[in-house]
């Protein structure tokens, strides 16, 4: 058995000048999380197989200097905004607010110099058996085109049943659009295809999206199709199945409509090999599915090159472009409201 507890070490130059520095979260059952104060990532996640062999479990790299530079979100903390907004732009109260186009035509996950490109004010904490770390951020009015002063809190805390929470917090002074999620690239293999992986997913519908992958048209429904997982079925079973949306996201990159007040897991990821368990417990109204559709080898990291689909994302947050389609539910942050979500991920392992 391991001590919980929590270190930091540095982690290398930012382009600027400023230092970044990696914390390092150990439970009981010798688990190991690596967070660093910039784009509060994740850069490291070490979990056992059935075994009882420790493998680090989700992509990402060895130093700072690549995250600030060619990283496709590996890890990362994502706002004001998760997920796209079409053109960049949307009414709010009675004005019209452009947003950078870092997408083709849309804004995706708060722009260049989103959340997931800041150094994060860092605060490590334990307390009994669970060790974390509180990060903050104020994201002034104005920045990558977002109306208002918004102050963001995210608490990372590792406990001993294996589970990793991540609670956002954010307070604003003028009305202002808010999705904040967790952009962690998964593979509970280690390395390798992530195709075999077995997903079930707590959703009766599913998202479409047009060409420029905005949601168009509402909520359809699952069955009958490649997007059903409300039974366990492996990742690649059916994602090279001729099916418009497929083709139109490169493979699976959509928003499930999760299942209102079902209790369980939103998600739950099994990788037959290894027996490990991956489970998702949100707040949120939604997760999307990404597939890995655009890692092609050209970046690599700690040891190991990243190939087609060789890692997933499922991400706990509001629907894409719900400024602008009144029918999702309200993203409009307003003075005097609080922002809160919590999402959890569960490791586990079944022998």
């Amino acid at each position: 058995m391991h001590k919980p507890h929590i270190g930091h070490r540095a982690f290398g130059s930012l382009p600027d000048g400023r230092q970044a520095r990696l914390y390092t979260l150990v439970n009981r059952n010798g688990m190991i999380v690596r967070i660093s104060d910039y784009g509060g990532v994740i850069t490291e996640i070490h979990t056992p197989d059935r075994h009882g062999f420790f493998t680090d479990i989700t992509l990402g790299y060895d130093t700072v200097a690549p995250y600030s530079h060619e990283s496709p979100y590996f890890g990362a903390l994502i706002g004001r905004f998760g997920n796209r907004i079409a053109r960049g732009r949307f009414e709010l109260d009675g004005e019209t607010v452009q947003l950078p186009l870092n997408d083709g035509a849309n804004h995706l996950h708060g722009g260049t110099g989103g959340f997931h490109k800041v150094l994060w004010e860092a605060a490590p904490f334990q307390d009994g058996d669970v060790c974390g770390l509180t990060l903050t951020y104020l994201s002034v009015d104005g920045e990558q085109g977002y109306p208002g002063n918004l102050r963001v809190k995210v608490v990372y805390a590792l406990g001993d049943d294996n589970t990793l929470g991540v609670k956002f917090h954010a307070e604003t002074d003028r009305a202002t659009p808010v999705n904040l999620t967790q952009h962690a690239y998964f593979n509970l293999a280690g390395h390798g295809s992530v195709l075999g992986h077995e997903f079930t997913i707590d959703a009766d519908a599913y998202l479409p999206v047009d060409a420029g992958l905005i949601p168009e048209g509402g909520p359809a429904g699952v069955a009958g199709t490649p997007f059903d997982f409300r039974s366990a079925r492996k990742l690649g079973a059916r994602v090279g199945e001729p099916h418009e949306q497929l083709a139109r996201g490169s493979g699976y990159d959509h928003n499930y409509v999760l299942n209102a007040g079902a209790g369980g897991a939103a998600v739950r990821v099994r990788e037959p090999v290894s027996g490990r368990v991956l489970e998702l417990f949100t707040d949120q109204p939604g997760v999307q599915l990404y597939s890995g559709n655009f890692l092609d080898g050209s970046l690599s990291g700690k040891g190991w090159r990243y190939g087609h689909r060789g890692g997933f994302c499922i991400e706990p947050q509001h629907f894409p472009d719900a400024p602008n389609q009144p029918r999702f539910a309200n993203t409009i942050l307003r003075p005097g409201e609080q922002y809160e979500t919590e999402s959890r991920f569960r490791f586990s392992v079944q022998r």
